[in-house]
């Protein structure tokens, strides 16, 4: 006997035209922005670690800098920073969440994004946006020419009619030719509230990812990892990706050990966060402490901790970075 399921037919969806939104455009910074007032010791090394890799890299010794962010990350209004990374050559690839690919279509689309839950949850209006359905479509698109999910949205984007697409991470990958992968956990996302959902595509083209993102991971030794402001995905993409990847290194005899890590985001840990914390401190379970700055460079890698908000830690890691490669004075 078929469990019953819900009728999305009868769903009412509005335009994005009728929604409040909390975020607009003169909250993206622009490059030129002042530096923010804030300071920590391990963004300079960092900065000259996104360098040192994008110096050393070659067609055998690829080095990976990977990005891997949280939505808040284009929330916080610096998807410039993070574009000009990409073209640069100082970050090779760069990962999201389902959530980020959400904000980075409507930014391109109405240059405005984030809606209020409080306020929308009790109507019944909570993601039901017409325009924002359109991700649907364009994954639907993507699994039909096998693309990976943040191709399609990228590639979508790109072609389609969005006054603010030089705004868009995921338009950028496609136009630079880097890869931007979104792992979905399928009933998270405001797009799977909508009829034009496709479940088939969304596990096809986040798998696809997930694959794309393994083998960015395979090219690890040297170079560095950057997790912004994700407790649970981040961690868990990234360590099974690493063990796939240190499983087929480990038959070709190479190591996948001395590359460097770093985690930003607002707890606060031990001075001493590369010790992982005992199970009876509830940290114990924030996955990014243990996985990310413990136990996957505990044979060869070195960790950094940084807490602050993004918007004043991603454009001084550009900074930085920029610095050490020479691009600034």
């Amino acid at each position: 006997m078929p469990f019953p399921l819900f009728d999305r037919s009868r769903l009412h969806l509005k335009p994005l035209s009728q929604r409040q939104h909390d975020l607009d455009l003169s909250h993206v910074l622009p490059l030129d922005a002042p530096l923010p007032d804030f300071e920590h010791p391990a963004l300079p090394v960092l900065g000259r670690r996104l360098a040192d890799a994008r110096r050393l890299r070659s067609a055998t010794d690829p080095r990976s800098v990977i990005l891997l962010m949280g939505a808040h990350v284009l929330r916080a209004g610096v998807s410039r920073y993070v574009i000009d990374l990409m073209q640069r050559g100082l970050v090779t690839h760069v990962a999201m969440n389902g959530a980020g690919p959400i904000h980075d279509w409507e930014l391109a689309l109405i240059g405005a994004t984030t809606e209020s839950v409080a306020r929308y949850i009790q109507t019944g209006e909570f993601g039901l946006w017409l325009e924002t359905g359109r991700i649907n479509d364009a994954l639907r698109e993507g699994a039909r020419r096998e693309l990976g999910a943040g191709e399609a949205i990228g590639q979508a984007i790109l072609d389609g009619d969005f006054p603010h697409k030089e705004l868009s991470i995921l338009a950028a990958g496609v136009r630079l030719g880097v890869p931007v992968t979104v792992h979905i956990g399928i009933g998270q996302d405001i797009i799977h509230e909508h009829p034009n959902c496709d479940g088939a595509a969304l596990g096809q083209t986040s798998y696809q990812d997930f694959l794309i993102f393994a083998h960015a991971v395979s090219g690890l030794e040297g170079g560095v990892f950057l997790n912004f402001g994700s407790a649970v995905m981040g961690p868990e993409v990234y360590l099974k990706a690493l063990a796939m990847a240190r499983n087929v290194a480990h038959q070709e005899g190479r190591c996948i050990r001395h590359f460097t890590t770093a985690v930003f985001d607002l707890i606060p840990l031990d001075d001493d966060y590369r010790r992982q914390a005992p199970k009876s401190d509830p940290r114990y379970y924030y996955r990014p402490w243990k996985t990310i700055l413990v136990r996957t460079v505990a044979d060869g890698g070195e960790s950094f901790y940084i807490a602050g908000d993004h918007r004043h830690t991603v454009p001084l890691l550009w900074h930085y970075a920029l610095h050490a490669g020479g691009a600034l004075p």
